[in-house]
């Protein structure tokens, strides 16, 4: 967790690019920002930080694209690092806005649970919410659906979203898991906060769910859980390391590796 990046955005700059069909790479070294091209206006997933809204603007613009096309800002969870930025875009594209129904409470009467204490801020760049994201719920624009799956343990309302991608005749589901991260569920951060070790439960069981779906393309809420700035130095024209089918699972089972060793559970 680079807290400079508050403090030394530049640093952190990405070479925007397109991951598959109309699927595109527009977020920092740190957090992921992907956008969708939908034919009918731009979904962009997760704002990242206030201080990275100009390099998330100019990767956008870099593409080709009008960031006044943004139709639709889809949260992975309310942590400062991933919707910290929405409020600027919203202002600047009147773009609508998606969240998990049980992430509000955490913008509406307890920001000190954005993670924004973590980065040694507090929340101030609030937001409507346009649009509460229920288990199951899709989004539609244009060539686009996308269903969210609640998945809650990092927060209580993280959204796993999955959607499919074309190049020539080849479909291809994406998938990502909003809120992988363990650094909400230790004994330290949940006593801190008055928060129930329930989360763990639901977070373990947010992974048996995910486990069940079949994902071509995984992309990570942070480049890091999906090697994706590995993966763009391997794209060729003959080979694309990002449709990978054993990368979700592999995934998932780490995280559940992880998190039993964490919770001190066996087997």
């Amino acid at each position: 967790m680079p807290a400079d990046i508050c403090t030394r955005p530049w640093e952190y700059r990405v070479e925007p690019f397109r991951i598959l069909g109309n699927l595109y790479y527009v977020g920092n070294r740190d957090v992921s920002s992907h956008l969708i091209d939908t034919g009918e206006g731009l979904i962009l997933l997760d704002t990242a930080f206030p201080q990275t809204v100009y390099l998330l603007l100019e990767s956008i613009r870099e593409l080709g694209f009008d960031p006044g096309e943004i139709r639709w800002i889809v949260h992975s969870h309310a942590h400062y690092d991933h919707c910290g930025g929405t409020r600027a875009i919203v202002e600047l594209t009147s773009a609508k806005t998606a969240l998990g129904r049980d992430d509000l409470f955490m913008l509406t009467d307890r920001p000190e649970l954005t993670w924004a204490p973590e980065y040694g801020t507090e929340f101030h760049e609030f937001f409507a919410v346009d649009r509460l994201m229920q288990d199951g719920d899709r989004l539609a624009l244009g060539n686009t659906v996308i269903e969210c799956l609640h998945a809650p343990g990092h927060t209580p309302g993280v959204l796993a979203c999955f959607f499919e991608v074309s190049e020539g005749a080849d479909r291809y589901v994406v998938g990502t898991h909003g809120g992988p991260g363990l650094n909400t569920l230790t004994e330290t951060y949940l006593t801190q906060y008055g928060l129930t070790f329930d989360a763990r439960t639901q977070y373990l069981d947010s992974l048996k769910k995910l486990k069940k779906r079949h994902v071509d393309i995984f992309i990570g809420a942070h480049p890091g859980q999906s090697n994706t700035l590995d993966k763009r130095q391997g794209m060729t024209d003959a080979a694309n390391p990002f449709i990978d089918a054993t990368a979700w699972p592999r995934f998932l089972a780490q995280l559940e590796a992880n998190a039993r060793r964490a919770f001190g559970i066996e087997g």
